[in-house]
């Protein structure tokens, strides 16, 4: 059965602003100030520009194949079996950290009603056995919402994404009307104090790529939508759009509202000790007290607003990984309900070990460093698609495709180098036994051995061992023997090798055809490609 197509314009591009503006929005301008300065502003511009690249990169290919999990499901299409399985284990592990990082988030705001949450005075210990079962109890409300229905997840979540546009905008707003000052773009070192270096670093380390890589749920969600070829660019780009708006507006109010006494110790110093984090801060210090509730109430629903669509998002995951085969056949069903109800329950249990035994900046370090390697799968696909597959209608088509796919690659490529190397490492790490858990899966089922495509994924060994070393070599947590702006530009080069030998190494047209026909019953009876 496949799943139930009944998500429309609004709920998915709802579901891709929820999932961008969590609670980070609380924290990024602060961050992201800390590395670049005044600056900021552009680290915010590059990465959304980046971020919109990679989503229309993503839009014209679910656009053509719109099915559940398409971050894993894509490269199946398009490089067969291997290079899908170890992006999409890469992906599925980052995904199932990132409902309990909202759920801890959320908790800590709590704490001040709720001691008992955590042990300790600080909101930032570890969970106390009631706070863990209370973490465990938010996580089952995500499943039992997702569990009703699709139609029924995005109403819940549209509703609460009224809330988490609003409440960023009246805050931005009201402080950004209450005192601003021009003068703090150019003060304590000037407008770029840490210059280019610095603008990159914050584009990663300055929350700005964490709260932007939310887009990718409107790409998992692909399966469940109404006019796929029309409502899925559309939701991309207005979501993202939109959180970047709100994000820029957030972030202009910040540094317009830093006094010297803030900007005493210089821009890396800037220190806020407010619960509520350095909007509350600020609010507080321009007497507007009562922004401290508006604070309060966003700093609830954002990340419950986050965790409900990254549960939703990341059971279409492991279904699409069920139906590549690296999970059991058991996972490969679906619910009366059509929702992947299996699927739910085991990223549940998987969440709920998380919270249980996992500190939050262990899950914040993993989420990081496990999902940006699969957003390369989105440019390699868009470009192979168009020989592999070039008669199939679409409604959006990713212009000049040979000068932005390549780019969209580059991108994806540099998020995870500026990531730096504590997140490299890691990044290796999940990829290394994802590779060993996929053999031995392949392994146990001989009959499956033939369908390995390892010819089709050896574009992934230069590239994996490249980046390694560059970011080992680099200046971002690395030894900085190589350092911007040799750093990118080898980077650069070496984004443009691998992307050309992915394209030399892509499935036959006939092989890929084959796999489509595989799962042609996924697909909308006008894209069905048999």
């Amino acid at each position: 059965m496949p799943l139930q197509r009944s998500i429309g314009l609004l709920g998915l591009t709802f579901v891709g602003v929820s999932g961008i503006i969590g609670s980070g929005w609380l924290f990024a301008p602060l961050l992201a100030a800390k590395l670049a300065g005044p600056a900021a502003i552009v680290s915010w511009a590059i990465g959304g520009v980046s971020m919109l690249v990679l989503a229309l990169c993503f839009a014209e290919v679910i656009g053509v194949l719109p099915v559940a999990g398409g971050i894993v499901r894509i490269p199946h299409f398009t490089h067969g079996d291997l290079t899908s399985n170890v992006l999409g284990w890469s992906a599925w592990i980052g995904y199932n950290t990132a409902a309990p990082i909202e759920t801890i988030a959320m908790m800590q705001y709590l704490a001040d009603f709720w001691p008992w949450l955590f042990d300790g005075e600080s909101s930032l210990a570890v969970l106390t056995t009631a706070g863990a079962c209370f973490a465990v109890a938010v996580l089952a409300i995500f499943v039992g919402i997702n569990a009703v229905g699709a139609s029924f997840f995005a109403r819940t979540n549209t509703s609460l994404t009224w809330f988490k546009l609003g409440i960023p905008v009246v805050v931005g707003g009201v402080i950004l009307s209450a005192h601003f000052e021009p003068a703090n773009f150019a003060a304590v070192g000037g407008f770029a104090p840490f210059g280019v270096e610095g603008i990159f670093a914050a584009v990663s380390g300055g929350g700005i790529i964490f709260a932007l890589i939310g887009f990718r749920h409107v790409i998992d969600m692909a399966g469940e939508v109404k006019r796929p070829n029309v409502t899925l660019p559309v939701a991309l780009t207005l979501s993202l759009v939109l959180s970047m708006a709100i994000y820029a507006l957030v972030q202009m109010a910040f540094l317009g509202a830093l006094t010297p006494k803030d900007l005493a110790g210089g821009w890396s110093e800037l220190h806020f000790g407010h619960d509520l984090g350095p909007m509350a801060a600020l609010a507080g210090a321009l007497g507007i007290g009562w922004l401290s509730m508006v604070l309060m109430a966003g700093a609830v629903i954002a990340p419950f607003g986050g965790g409900l669509v990254s549960t939703g998002s990341m059971s279409r995951l492991a279904y699409a990984l069920s139906q590549n085969r690296l999970l059991p056949g058991y996972f490969d069903a679906l619910s009366r309900r059509g929702v992947p109800l299996r699927c739910m329950v085991l990223n549940f249990v998987f969440g709920a070990l998380v919270v249980s035994f996992v500190s939050f900046e262990e899950a914040v370090a993993l989420n990081s460093a496990a999902i940006t390697l699969s957003f390369c799968a989105g440019p390699i696909a868009v470009y192979a698609l168009r020989s592999q597959y070039p008669d199939a209608p679409r409604r959006f088509k990713l212009p000049v495709v040979s000068v932005l796919a390549p780019l969209g690659f580059i991108v994806a490529t540099l998020i995870v180098y500026w990531s730096g190397w504590a997140t490299t490492w890691r990044l290796g790490l999940v990829i290394f036994a994802g590779l060993l858990y996929y053999l031995a899966r392949k392994v146990g089922d001989r009959s499956a051995l033939g369908d390995l495509d390892l010819a089709e994924g050896r574009w992934m060994i230069p590239y994996g061992l490249g980046i390694g070393a560059l970011s080992y070599l680099g200046g971002f947590g690395g030894a900085g023997l190589v350092v911007f702006p040799w750093d990118t530009g080898l980077l650069v080069i070496l984004a443009l090798g691998c992307f050309t030998y992915a394209q030399r190494c892509r499935l036959g047209n006939e092989k890929a055809a084959l796999y489509r026909e595989r799962y042609a019953s996924e697909l909308p009876a006008d894209l069905t490609p048999l």
